[in-house]
């Protein structure tokens, strides 16, 4: 379908960007997006936090500030009292508060299934928008996450993991990417690319911004950040459909050195919920990055998973 165009229009469909992005003055571009799913966790003020911080992702991702929020919520009122309906947004409005953004409407639908998600409006200015294409050969690839929640929580519901890991993965995909994003713009550091990873896996992601990009990534696996006990469970085969649709559909841009994927790599295929960003960035901006999260008292592992290299655009070696 051919989209209508502007010359304002910074961002639109064509690379696979988190967000649209629109010039409105010399100074000032807006960035839109919108996210919503169903209940990843049984607690709905939970539920409501990481749907919020997921939505916002896409904005600190284009290198923004988030400034507006809406709501989309689908309420099953036959099914479901409406106290679980007014914790999900009181969770996902704890997360707007914490973004410094503000909750201007929205809208709900009576459905058959519980659904909730945030259309939201940020600003950014025009010549410090981050696209998820424009890495360059020799640039550090940073993640700001580790990795694992697909797979823990796949445990979680079978039964096979303890209940207290649950607040543990729910911290992680509640926490927003806010500092990384603000410490680069304060910072004012390079960034030749960025993207956050959430459905398609750390490696469907990288696939897109290396393509996009015209180049290739070496990922070195062990400096890839995972949640405690994931690789354990990967290794057991307790693995979410969609890491193996996300393998089905990736691994002919992936070269790993071995015929079978062991469980690291199907960590790398693990869709995730609220996941980190990846920046490609020079590697003297990545050490001030680290820096100040460290400084900043950041509790998650963040790492330098790897390189941009040339090559093949779109291709990724894991070694």
């Amino acid at each position: 379908m051919q989209l209508p165009t502007d010359a304002n229009l910074i961002v639109g469909s064509e690379t696979c960007d988190d967000a649209g992005v629109y010039r409105l003055n010399e100074t000032t571009a807006l960035i839109q997006t919108l996210d919503f799913f169903t209940p990843i966790v049984d607690d709905p003020f939970d539920f409501g936090r990481i749907t919020a911080a997921n939505a916002l992702s896409d904005v600190y991702a284009m290198g923004g500030r988030p400034l507006l929020c809406m709501n989309i919520l689908a309420c099953p009122v036959k099914t479901m009292k409406d106290q679980v309906f007014r914790q999900v947004v009181e969770g996902g409005l704890a997360k707007i508060k914490e973004a410094g953004a503000l909750l201007v409407g929205g809208h709900s639908i009576e459905d058959e299934e519980l659904k909730y998600g945030l259309s939201v409006t940020g600003i950014v200015h025009p010549d410090r928008v981050l696209l998820n294409s424009g890495a360059e050969v020799g640039d550090v690839l940073i993640l700001t996450k580790p990795l694992g929640t697909g797979i823990l929580s796949t445990a979680l519901k079978g039964g096979l993991a303890a209940e207290e890991l649950e607040s543990a993965i729910v911290e992680v995909m509640a926490t927003l990417n806010r500092l990384p994003a603000e410490l680069v713009r304060e910072k004012q550091l390079t960034v030749h690319a960025c993207t956050d990873i959430t459905g398609f896996g750390l490696f469907g992601h990288l696939h897109e911004m290396t393509e996009a990009s015209g180049v290739a990534a070496l990922v070195r696996r062990h400096d890839i950040p995972v949640l405690d006990d994931t690789l354990e469970y990967a290794d057991m085969g307790i693995i979410p459909a969609g890491a193996h649709v996300n393998r089905s559909f990736y691994k002919q841009w992936v070269d790993s050195g071995q015929e079978e994927a062991d469980g690291l790599e199907m960590i790398c295929y693990d869709p995730q919920t609220s996941g980190g960003l990846v920046y490609a960035m020079p590697l003297e901006d990545a050490a001030i990055l680290l820096a100040g999260l460290a400084d900043a008292g950041y509790q998650l592992e963040c790492r330098i998973i790897g390189e941009v290299v040339a090559g093949r655009p779109g291709t990724l070696t894991l070694r």
